[in-house]
Parts: structure tokens; sequence; C-alpha cells
């Protein structure tokens, strides 16, 4: 919603408040509270612009019909001076209102007054949101389900950025742990195989081809150098060497699919300043730990956890939870942002219930950790699901899906869908330059409305702001539509951040295109009446530079010619 909007609905709930009040002191309602209720856009816009309950949840307390409540309410309501011409009574007793044509017209004065800020609101006070995602693992390269959580992550963080949060967007990289070791044993053994015989791949390292190349590389500056040397050495000097070119890789690539991270955060960062030791006795001081078969565990079934969880294998190596309980403290506390968002895929359910359960027995608040979920994504083609590259013959990765379909497509196909829902990704669609395609049919929306101005200045018409009596001219169904539409953006973006869904806001720009187009085929913009023309022509321009607000926060472009 717009400023106006949000006003209007406040000054809507002063007017039926004081209309209650109104009837209850000169006796047409009995002494009582004025009941809760609530304002909300009807589906039906034959039912008005905003509709109220207050009737029904009235007829307790004022002990009558709420048909008889409502026509009470209407008897004493006043609209003089607002932006309401007329309120009705519907059904068993909702008040439904009707806009006047002044309030569609100051919308539209409001849209051009915020300029590019249009659709930001204040709704996040500046609250401090730590967004977390893709995280791949820096052994490989991304798969097709990074590229989804890459646009989920990124947008939902513009989101949030629009809501009036403070955001900053970061990438945790898994360079300890398991996943290391399994990449320095598959190096070596691609290492040692160059220049010895029978020396096998374990069965569970990675068999990548990108294994074999990091290993020939890395001979053709050091040779056998490290062929003789320890093992422990050897290992070292292979991952100290691959990694960085993977992790430089993960950046990037990610770069390329437009997405910049205010910071990489390192996983090893977290043992090597004592991080993961500090959690560890944490969790001894406060008594939630006991020894079992040479193991340490947390008590992590009083904390809401269907069972306890390991820390200290009977190795003495802690478990992989250990460092992803320090590094969100470590975002909570140590960092101390408001609230950390993870988004992470659908075969994270159990780890969401581990680590609330570690914060609440550190006595950090774990409603501060929110994870979005998020469901696979199924690569379509004539149809058929698809595995495989056309040209690798691999897994498709993000790399070759973005060499496929346009970097566009790719970043708002992936937020057409709400993140916890499965996705079928069209590559065909992805791809098509057709109304079919709705990446396409928004841009091109935006690319008809500028052609449409560009063609008006040519003809030699001057475009100008419209008086206030040339905006009341915008009163058709369509024109009204669009206004609405309009005006609901802010209202639709902060919607979208309370429930981290970015998908509200593809769908929104969706149904913009939509709208316009109805408007531009029922009605003639170039008319003879040159102050409705110029009124047609603010609202044409109006559509444009909301629809260059959303995918630029979006990041995706918005092209004048198509």
């Amino acid at each position: 919603m717009s400023k106006i909007v949000k006003e209007t609905q406040d000054i809507l709930k002063n007017i039926i408040t004081d209309a209650v009040s109104k009837a209850i002191q000169c006796g047409d309602l009995p002494d009582g509270e004025v009941p809760q209720f609530i304002i909300e856009v009807p589906a039906n816009k034959a039912n008005g612009d905003f509709s109220s309950n207050v009737a029904m949840a009235g007829a307790r307390s004022f002990k009558k019909a709420p048909r008889m409540i409502a026509e009470i309410i209407v008897n004493n309501i006043d609209l003089a001076g607002t932006f309401f011409e007329k309120v009705e009574i519907a059904g068993p007793g909702f008040l439904n209102f009707f806009l006047s044509q002044v309030y569609y017209s100051e919308i539209l004065k409001d849209l051009f007054a915020c300029g590019e800020d249009y659709g930001k609101s204040d709704y996040g006070n500046g609250k401090r949101v730590l967004v977390e995602f893709v995280s791949a693992n820096p052994t490989g390269p991304m798969h097709i389900g990074n590229a989804r959580g890459g646009a989920i992550g990124d947008c939902l963080a513009s989101v949030l950025d629009w809501a009036g949060y403070e955001v900053n967007r970061e990438f945790y990289v898994n360079d300890a742990g398991n996943q290391i070791e399994k990449f320095a044993t598959s190096l070596e053994v691609r290492y040692l195989q160059h220049f010895k015989d029978n020396v096998e791949m374990p069965e569970d390292a990675y068999h990548g081809a990108d294994i074999t190349e990091h290993a020939e590389n890395f001979i053709k500056e050091f040779g056998d150098k490290y062929v003789e040397c320890e093992s422990s050495e050897r290992r070292k000097a292979l991952v100290d060497f691959a990694l960085p070119k993977n992790i430089d890789g993960l950046e990037r690539d990610l770069k390329r699919y437009r997405i910049t991270y205010d910071n990489w955060f390192r996983e090893s960062s977290l043992h090597n300043d004592g991080s993961v030791e500090k959690v560890i006795n944490a969790f001894k001081e406060k008594g939630v730990t006991y020894e079992q078969d040479g193991a340490l565990w947390f008590k992590a079934s009083q904390f809401g956890n269907d069972k306890d969880i390991v820390l200290i294998r009977a190795n003495g190596l802690p478990t992989y939870i250990v460092p992803d309980i320090a590094y969100h403290y470590n975002k909570l506390v140590t960092r101390g942002y408001d609230t950390a968002i993870d988004v992470l895929g659908a075969d994270h359910h159990g780890y969401v219930a581990r680590m609330k359960a570690a914060l609440t027995a550190l006595g950090v608040d774990a409603d501060r950790l929110d994870i979005v979920i998020m469901q696979m994504v199924r690569l379509v083609r004539d149809g058929e699901t698809i595995k495989l590259s056309k040209r690798s013959g691999k897994a498709i990765t993000l790399n070759t899906l973005i060499d496929e379909v346009p970097l566009d497509a790719a970043r708002f196909f992936f937020n057409l869908r709400e993140p916890n829902s499965h996705f079928d990704f069209d590559l065909e669609l992805a791809a098509k330059e057709s109304s079919e395609n709705p990446v396409y049919y928004v841009q091109y929306a935006h690319a008809r409305i500028c052609s449409i101005l560009k063609k008006v200045q040519e003809q030699g018409t001057e475009l100008r702001t419209p008086t206030d009596d040339e905006l009341m001219l915008l009163n058709t169904d369509e024109e009204r539509d669009l206004i609405r539409h309009l005006s609901n953006l802010t209202g639709e973006i902060i919607t979208a951040a309370k429930t981290y869904d970015p998908a509200k806001i593809t769908h929104y720009i969706v149904e913009l295109a939509t709208l316009f187009h109805k408007f531009y085929n029922a009605q003639r913009v170039m008319v003879d009446d040159e102050g409705l023309m110029q009124a047609r022509l603010y609202l044409c321009k109006a559509v444009k530079d909301t629809i260059k607000n959303i995918l630029t926060m979006l990041k995706i472009t918005t092209p004048e010619v198509m």
C-alpha cells in the first residue's frame, strides 16, 4: 500500500469508531466497548474498496442483529472531508465503503512524488537482518538447487531492504570438516594416480572431472614434489591450491547471476578463533551435556528436539553441528543481528529443530532465527524431466543453466512459486519471447509504454503533469483497477517481507502488466481531449516507473525496446 492507502485505512478505522461511539452516546446503541473489528479489501470490487465486519463483531455486546447494528452505524457515519463517497450495507451486515475519484488521483500524485522509492516503507524500523543463502559446498560447482536458492535469497534480501530493514547478505563457506577431508582425499588420489599405478579412488570420494582438473593443474605447477612426502603435507598443499580457486569460482559465478555478498564467512575462522571450543564449554557450563560411550552429548531433547545430539565424537573431534551452532551464535550474539534468516534445502527440516534447541540452551531467543525451507527444482523440456546438460552431458549447474536461458528469466522464474513448493522450471518457456513467458510479458509492458511515450513526443506532444481536474477523468473501470493495483505495491512488499516470500512480488508485477494491457486494449491513449490524453499518459508512465522499480529491486533488466 502507498502512504495514502495506509492513511486512508487509518482514517476509515477512526470513521467507524467515531460512528459507533456517537451511536452509543445518543442512545442508538447500548453502552459498551467499541468492538474489535477488521477492515479488508473485498475480493469482489462490487463490494466496495474496503469492507468492515464491525456490525457482526458488535452483535454480542450490543445484543442486536448485525444488520440492525449496521444500519445504526451508517446513520451515524460522517464521510465529509474524506476520500470516501458512500457506504453500503451488504449481506448480514457488512459495511462496504466506496472511494471517491479524488482518492485515485492522489494515489498517482503520491507515486510520482516518491519516484524511485515508490514501494519502500519503514515497516522494518531499521532492524538488522542477515540473510544467508546458497552457501554451496566449495568442493564442487553449484547445482540447480543453488540456482533457486540464489534467486530466492537475493530477492528476499531486496524485499526486506525495501520494507525498511537493514539487510546484509552472507555466504557461509564450509572450508573445514568432513567435506574438506573428502576433498583432500579426492585430490590426493588423482594426484598420485598421475605418477603411480594401483591407487584406488574411494567410492564415497568426489569423482568429478573438476577434481582431476585441479590435480593436473597442481602437477603443472609443482610436478612430483609432493609424491614422496607425508600424506598430511601433500593433502594440505592440494587443498590450499584448489580450494581458493573453487571459492573464487563460486564468487565469480554468483556475480554473473547478479548476486553480490556483503560477507563471505569462513567456517575455518570459527575453529581458528576458538568459537567452536567456546560453544562446547558454554554447553558444559549450562549443565546441558553428558558423556556416553566416550562421546559428549547435548540434552537437545529437553529443548524441543526429538533426540539428544552428539557434540564431540569418541575420537575427540566435534560433529558438524558444533561449528554451525557457533556460526549462528556469532550471527545473533557476537555480531548482534536482530534476525538471522537461512535459506536451506528441503533436506534440512530436522536441522531447524536442532539449531533452535541449541540456541535456546545457550540462552538465545530461538525465534530470532528463521529458516526458509526451499523445495526441489525439476528441469523440464518438451514436458520431460531432464537431469543432464545437452552440451556437456553432465548434471546441470548454475552456469550451464544461465548459458541456456536468459538471466532475467532464471531470476524471475525461480521466484514464481513460494520457496516451500516444488517447482518445474520449463527451459523452453524461459527462453521464449512471447506473452506465455511471464518475465517477457512484464518486460514487454514496460517496453510498450516506452514506445507510446516516445511516439507521443515524436508527434510533438509535450508530456506534462495533468491538473487535478484532468486526473479526475481517469474514471473507467480499467483505469481505476490499474490505479488500485498500483496503490497496493508497498503493502505487497511488506507482506512478502513478513512471509519471506518474494513470489508475491512476481505475482504482483505480472498482474500489473495484465491490468495495463487490459487498460490499453480498452481505452485509447491518444485521444482528441488533450487533458484526458495527458492524464492517460501520466497513468502509463506511473505503470512504467512501477515496473522498473520492481524489476530493479529483483535485479532484472527493463528494456525500452523489444
